[in-house]
């Protein structure tokens, strides 16, 4: 595969529908959204791609956790989202499985004074089932099940509301959101 390759083909409409998804999967937690339209070099599924090509770009940074940091992937960044490289501290998004994006205590969670200084972090995942949470909160009528890679740390990102990282869980041609105003109990 190129570095050239892989990014979407009619960029203007895969764009706004995976701009749209993503929207959805942030404001209504729990609900799968699919992604499709990118072909990224492996181990980076089609979701995160498209996630990658909606929402980020030359003013965004990005930390790329071991599972993902790549020639590869790095090439295909720079040519489809000229997004500048850095460590996790500074980053805007994160790309990683769970396991590599640890600790997350290192991600900016943002300020009093400005909240939306943080950290989303891009979680790459086997797949987005079966259920092992119930999710509570904006966006949810009474309660969403989903698949998380572990209860302790939503759970605790939730209690220092409204600060705290963002996630964004992917898994082939889907994404799910859970936003730090969600709150989060093992099933």
């Amino acid at each position: 595969m190129s570095d050239l390759s892989g990014g979407f083909t009619q960029a203007p409409q895969q764009s706004a529908r995976a701009f749209r998804a993503v929207l959805e999967a942030m404001a209504r937690p729990g609900r799968v959204q699919v992604l499709d339209g990118a072909a990224p070099p492996a181990p980076l599924s089609p979701a995160a791609g498209a996630v990658l090509l909606t929402l980020v770009d030359q003013s965004t940074r990005l930390y790329l956790a071991s599972s993902h940091d790549t020639p590869e992937i790095r090439h295909w960044i720079a040519f489809h989202c000229g997004a500048p490289l850095v460590e996790a501290d500074a980053a805007d998004f994160a790309l990683g499985t769970w396991e590599a994006l640890q600790p997350v205590a290192r991600f900016a969670i943002g300020t009093p004074d400005y909240p939306d200084r943080s950290a989303t972090l891009i979680v790459e995942c086997d797949a987005l089932a079966p259920a092992n949470a119930r999710l509570t909160g904006p966006g949810i009528e009474t309660e969403a099940l989903a698949h998380l890679p572990e209860i302790a740390a939503f759970a605790a990102n939730h209690a220092g509301f409204p600060l705290g990282f963002d996630c964004l869980f992917t898994a082939q041609d889907q994404v799910l959101g859970l936003p730090r105003s969600t709150e989060v109990e093992a099933i």
